[in-house]
């Protein structure tokens, strides 16, 4: 239980309302809600008079430009985006704290290097590989040698981090000779993976991950690729090798990245999109394969026409 004053407190906002002395207990959605729940109002809400008279729950996070006097028995946090306010808000009171040390399962290569304050979940192997402070790695993970992890990193279940890419060369003779992995991968601080995810390593040099990179789950990233800071790879995306991609990007659901592509900075690629060429920066590219929108709409437009 909060009591509403240190959420109050914690804020720091314009406040509509006047607190009674109650306690929060849980933070949830709009349908979930009771008497001890803060829930948040997303922007635009055309109903929101109705919502916020109909709803349980006595402290709510409203955007700031949403105009409305006093509701008995209620507290308004007026603020500027109120769905990261309502993260901050369950970070702060209502996440299960996190466990820390190795589970007894857990196999630990000798020569690894695990920094304090971690925590490896049962049944994951760490190979000769080095882990940052604060970092979580959940249970059935296997991260094999040469992996450099920075700190607060989060590993969900089932991830393979380190495996070797699919590289191959034919001889002559049509024998097939594999292409030897000797990289590694890099995963820098504050980076989150989704579980059943792989990552592969670099075969020469290492597969990068920069720091704030968001991985979903059950996402490939091939080796010797790269991915920039605060750039969110969603689920069932494939990232060819030693394809680049900058910062702030958002790829989305099950695109597909053919090996060697560059993509710019700032980018969006919408859902189940083929990207076979280099992306500039800062634009929005759908598609099979992948192209501007604008020019996506119009040829849409033309194939309705015929």
């Amino acid at each position: 239980m909060v009591k509403i004053e240190k959420i109050k407190e914690f804020l720091n906002v314009e406040v509509i309302g006047t607190s009674t002395g109650f306690a929060i207990k849980n933070a949830t959605n709009l349908i979930d809600a009771d008497e001890n729940s803060i829930i948040w109002l997303k922007k635009g809400l055309v109903e929101y008079k109705d919502v916020l008279s109909k709803t349980k729950a006595r402290a709510i996070i409203i955007p700031v430009e949403i105009n409305i006097h006093e509701i008995e028995g209620k507290v308004l946090f007026k603020v500027n985006n109120p769905r990261l306010t309502f993260i901050k808000v369950i970070q702060e009171f209502f996440s299960p704290k996190v466990e820390r040390g190795i589970h007894p399962t857990a196999f630990i290569h000798k020569d690894a290097i695990i920094s304090p304050d971690v925590y490896i979940g049962p049944f994951t192997y760490v190979g000769k590989s080095f882990i940052g402070s604060g970092t979580v790695v959940h249970g059935n993970i296997h991260i094999y040698d040469n992996v450099k992890i920075g700190s607060n990193v989060v590993i969900h279940s089932g991830s393979v981090i380190g495996a070797d890419g699919f590289g191959y060369e034919k001889d002559e003779n049509g024998e097939i000779f594999k292409f030897p992995h000797i990289g590694g991968v890099l995963i820098e601080d504050d980076v989150e993976i989704g579980a059943n995810t792989c990552i592969d390593k670099g075969s020469l040099g290492s597969t990068v991950l920069k720091r704030g990179a968001k991985i979903d789950n059950l996402v490939h990233i091939a080796h010797n690729a790269f991915v920039g800071e605060n750039t969110f790879v969603i689920a069932n995306t494939m990232v060819g090798g030693s394809t680049v991609i900058g910062d702030n990007c958002w790829i989305a659901p099950s695109v597909s990245l053919m090996n060697g592509i560059i993509v710019g900075k700032d980018v969006t690629v919408g859902m189940s999109s083929l990207v076979t060429k280099h992306l500039p920066d800062a634009q929005t590219y759908v598609g099979v394969p992948a192209r501007p929108i604008s020019e996506f709409i119009a040829l849409q437009r033309k194939l309705k026409d015929l």
